[in-house]
């Protein structure tokens, strides 16, 4: 037979494009249709209804940037139409290729109720099917002119991404704006076609069914004329169905598909637009929930659903409905799809906490799984916290992105720093927005690394990123897949279903030890500073706010602020979102950042000072309240006292030019450039910095990536580097303490402020800058004096080792890497911690000096950059920084020391010293949370952890009377299978493994 393969496909394609496709709606009438324009921001529902409109033609340009305009569509349904299927076509100048990326609508009946989402591929509303003929027709569009920020071309520079900065030149053409009638027949065609010819362009060439397929597809294709194609499409359809009947194979890959639509909380548009996604989405969802009785659909982030409840009653109605209907699925159990390497610890656990939360409260439902599809990595420390939230399971797919080495697993075992194991699934579709397209159905297929010994996937369906879900396509789609010859199998199942089938197939996966990284996106731990400094910050002033006010509410009654401190660490939840805190959002997301932290900021100081005033008492007594969970200057861990006196550290002047600083546990050496060229640990005599070396010292870097500008920073960068040694100024300090050096380069100016704390082993370096480059990256580098093969960076409730050699691709991938408080070096018996108080990027080198053979290990502190998307202006401006070098360092001392930097001493005078609610004995443990239950019983709670990666007793002491102490998870509900704590009156003790997290909660003796 001859090969005319190529000719019938090439047919196939035309044939579907210019003839089948158009048949489906064949007959159709205009509408009439007017608007009114939204004069700012959007308006309630009732007054957009309410709202006079000016008659629009098709055609015409509307929506300025951000703007919102209400479309009143109207019309009757022609009487010829009797008996019909009839649709409504509202086209608002959609672009097909950009779903979720541009404008959108939500369509009301004039009494408000909503009836569904319009995006670019979900443009139709049911009218009547059958219809009686002669019906009016009245719809009411809410439509969002979201401008398009990343285009064709994308990273380009745009003002678009700002309301402030965006203009008001109309950015849409209406389009189509009809009734038509909906030939079903044609539209069951188009899909049989459409997964015939994506399976067949899926199987070998030398494959039989595919020339089964290819010769199934030609007869239907003969059978349909072409001028009349409503009226052959049955015919053509009965040609295909012996092909569409042939089951799949006993050992073909099965696919769970689960409705989907990965909405980002913020990334190019602004929150308040997110909160219309989600009700857009949402009345979709349950509108097609309603028409297909598999389909299954599930949306995490219950922020998403507060947003829903709080905004969208009416929506909210139909998806309480649908829940408990089991068709629309919370899961996660997160507030939102965070971060997972930047928020601290207990950060990351009041995800959980408050996510789990709600969807308990409002539903009863518990979420077994984490859900995190789009985050860029994964911190060593997340298994441990997924856990003590009673979760088990976690799905992610973005690591399929990494660009150096292929992650050897689609379904493994994840095992964290103190070694709980999370089964988790990458869904080897490799993308989150699956369309049942037969070449990702396929791929899954081809994909899957655990072949032979496990045989399942999951794949997320649905238009995501900007919303709009799964469509009906992808539903009849997913019913032709169910059992189809040479295809995956595919059935609709929830996250529950899959993981519950996929660990009983796979009992004993593989295990993958550490962080999960991402080898890509390295720089969203350093893009838009003022959002992580917001973050860091607003992290320990909640420490602080709890455990000033838990203490003062035992003491003396103070009223605990719950609602405030819920209300607050919602905020601060949902500005981790993996778009928002690693700084990848648009200008808008970040300007209002900025602003919300500084509100919070206002706020949990306020708390902070009226509860320690209510603790401090009236009188003249100096107090320093101490917040670490560390006893410093003779102030206990979470209590307030008088410190010691100390003497000054003052500089003396150099011979050669600079400064030295002495305080009798180190002494350092600034040279004439304000480089730090020795920090001497005087108790061993050990030099800190490398001979030939200079600590402080400011390198600036060109940073163009190839894509992708505000997430990433590829590895040429470092081809390229301009040490910035010239100082304008090296002079002593105003306070007389200190050695102040001022440079300048390009546009920019940089402060150093250098000091020494008395009889501490602790070089801090306060930096200014005034940011004012373009495309550059700014490193703060210290070559130390250390020979390692591995350091430590903290994470969330412990430390994770990284190797500073690039023996192997995985290693030399880690260029640039996450810590939180503090990075540790040390050789046997001595070390050097560098902690910082709102950096998170940095990177670690080794070299071999060829003088003596020693070894360099250079640790770089990232502190700016100046990507221009899709922020042009990113970072622009004045930028405080505080970091400290500490010689000598155990990493011990490195916990303790980056705690100090965070939580600085608070004074304030008072009538006398304030004890500890609570104390722990044992230094390696930390307490990372005082607080009042979350039920408002007044049971005191308690969270902490090993810090140093070994075992240890620990002996917690309250200053109160404890009626029962008892292990809980993170919601604060008893561990059923935890040994209760011993416990002899206030005092109770415990032993933990590395790293462990307890949260007890004590309850109070009345």
């Amino acid at each position: 037979m001859h090969d005319d393969r190529t000719l019938v496909e090439a047919r196939l394609r035309r044939v579907l494009d210019e003839r089948i496709r158009p048949a489906v709606y064949p007959e159709s009438v205009p509408l009439q249709v007017a608007v009114w324009h939204a004069p700012g921001e959007p308006v309630p529902v009732a007054e957009g209804l309410a709202a006079p409109a000016e008659p629009i033609a098709v055609g015409t340009r509307w929506g300025a940037p951000w703007g919102t305009s209400w479309f009143r569509v109207t019309g009757t349904v022609p009487e010829a139409w009797a008996g019909r299927t009839v649709e409504a076509l509202l086209d608002l100048g959609f672009d097909e290729n950009m779903p979720g990326f541009q404008c959108e609508g939500l369509v009301h009946r004039p009494d408000g109720t909503p009836v569904k989402g319009l995006n670019p591929r979900n443009q139709w509303v049911r009218i009547g099917s059958p219809v009686e003929g002669g019906e009016r027709v009245d719809l009411r569009i809410e439509a969002a002119s979201n401008p398009v920020i990343m285009d064709y071309h994308p990273f380009v520079p745009t003002p678009l991404g700002d309301k402030d900065t965006a203009g008001v030149e109309p950015q849409y053409r209406l389009a189509r704006m009809d009734l038509a009638v909906f030939d079903e027949t044609v539209w069951q065609l188009v899909l049989d076609l459409e997964v015939l010819g994506e399976l067949m362009a899926e199987l070998p060439v030398e494959s039989a069914r595919r020339w089964e397929i290819l010769r199934a597809v030609e007869r239907a294709i003969d059978a349909v004329d072409l001028q009349d194609v409503g009226a052959t499409a049955a015919a053509a359809r009965e040609r295909l169905t012996e092909v569409l009947a042939r089951p799949a194979a006993p050992s073909a890959h099965r696919i769970s598909a689960v409705g989907h639509a990965h909405i980002d909380s913020a990334w190019l548009w602004p929150l308040r637009e997110t909160v219309r996604k989600v009700a857009r989405t949402a009345a979709n969802m349950t509108a097609l929930i309603d028409d297909e009785p598999e389909f299954v659909f599930a949306m995490s982030q219950a922020q998403q659903w507060a947003w829903v409840k709080e905004h969208r009653p009416e929506v909210w109605a139909r998806v309480k409905k649908a829940v408990a209907g089991g068709r629309f699925v919370p899961a996660g159990g997160m507030w939102v799809e965070s971060d997972t390497n930047m928020p601290g610890s207990e950060a990351m656990a009041r995800q959980f906490v408050h996510g789990k939360r709600f969807f308990l409260d409002e539903f009863g439902i518990e979420n077994d799984e984490a859900w995190l599809p789009d985050t860029f990595g994964f911190a060593a420390g997340l298994p441990q916290i997924i856990r003590a939230a009673g979760s088990r399971r976690l799905l992610t797919q973005k690591i399929s992105w990494s660009r150096t080495n292929t992650f050897p697993h689609h379904t493994f075992l994840w095992e964290g720093i103190d070694g709980t194991r999370i089964f988790t699934h990458f869904p080897p579709v490799d993308t989150y927005n699956c369309s049942m397209r037969g070449g990702e159905i396929a791929h899954a297929a081809r994909n899957f690394r655990e072949k032979g010994a496990a045989g399942r996937s999951l794949a997320p369906t649905g238009w995501g990123d900007g919303g709009g879900g799964t469509t009906r396509e992808m539903v009849a789609k997913a019913a032709r897949l169910r059992s189809l010859e040479g295809s995956a199998t595919v059935v609709w199942e929830t996250p529950q279903e899959f993981f519950t089938k996929a660990q009983e197939e796979y009992p004993d996966p593989p295990v993958w030890v550490g962080e999960l990284y991402l080898e890509l996106h390295r720089a969203t731990l350093t893009s838009q500073a003022k959002t992580k400094q917001g973050n860091r910050r607003s992290e320990h002033l909640l420490r602080e706010a709890e455990l000033w006010a838990a203490t003062a509410a035992v003491r003396n009654g103070f009223p605990y602020p719950s609602e405030d401190l819920d209300r607050i660490w919602k905020t601060v939840l949902l500005h981790q979102f993996h778009d928002i805190l690693p700084g990848s959002s648009i200008a808008w997301v970040h300007r209002e950042a900025r602003a919300t932290y500084e509100r919070i900021a206002a706020e949990l100081n306020g708390i902070i000072e009226a509860a320690q005033r209510s603790l401090a008492g009236e009188g003249a007594v100096p107090l320093v309240f101490n917040a670490a969970p560390h006893a410093r200057d003779g102030v206990p861990a979470g209590g307030a006292g008088t410190p010691a006196a100390a003497r000054e550290v003052v500089p003396t002047a150099r011979p050669d030019g600079g400064f030295v600083l002495h305080n009798g546990a180190v002494r350092v050496e600034i040279d004439a450039r304000g480089l730090v060229v020795s920090a001497c640990d005087l108790d061993t005599g050990r030099e800190t910095i490398a001979p030939g070396g200079a600590a402080n010292l400011l390198q600036l870097h060109p940073d163009l990536p190839n894509m992708w500008d505000a997430w990433d920073v590829d590895a040429f960068y470092r081809n390229t580097v301009t040490d910035l040694v010239e100082a304008d100024e090296i002079a002593v300090g105003e306070d007389g303490a200190s050695v102040r050096v001022v440079r300048s380069f390009g546009a920019s100016r940089v402060t150093q402020v250098l000091s020494l704390a008395p009889g501490e082993r602790r070089l801090e370096i306060d930096t200014e800058v005034d940011w004012h480059e373009t495309e550059k990256f700014l490193k703060l580098a210290f070559p130390l004096d250390v020979h390692a093969d591995r350091y430590a960076s903290e994470t969330q409730f412990g430390h994770f080792h990284r190797p500073t050699h690039t023996n192997t691709s995985w290693e030399a991938a880690k260029f640039e890497a996450c810590n939180h408080r503090f990075v540790h070096l040390e050789e046997p018996g001595w070390g050097v911690a560098v902690v910082n108080d709102s950096t998170y990027g940095h990177d670690v080198t080794r070299t071999v000096r060829a003088a003596d053979r020693g070894t360099t290990t250079t640790v770089r502190v990232s502190l700016l950059r100046a990507p221009r998307f899709p922020d042009p202006e990113t970072d622009q401006g004045v930028h405080r920084f505080r970091h400290a070098l500490v010689p000598g360092a155990t990493i011990g001392d490195a916990v303790r020391e980056g705690w100090r930097i965070n939580l600085p001493e608070r004074r304030l005078t008072g009538g006398h010293a304030v004890a500890p609610l609570v104390a722990v004995a044992e230094d390696a443990v930390v307490v990372t949370a005082v607080k009042l239950a979350d039920d408002g019983s007044g049971d005191v709670v308690v969270r902490f952890h090993e810090s140093r990666g070994g075992r240890t007793a620990a002996t917690l002491t309250a200053d109160f009377e404890v009626a029962a102490a008892v292990a809980t998870d993170l919601l604060e509900r008893p561990l059923a299978d935890a040994p209760a704590p011993h416990r002899e009156g206030d005092r109770i003790t415990l032993r933990l493994r590395p790293f462990e997290l307890v949260t007890l909660r004590l309850k109070r003796r009345s």
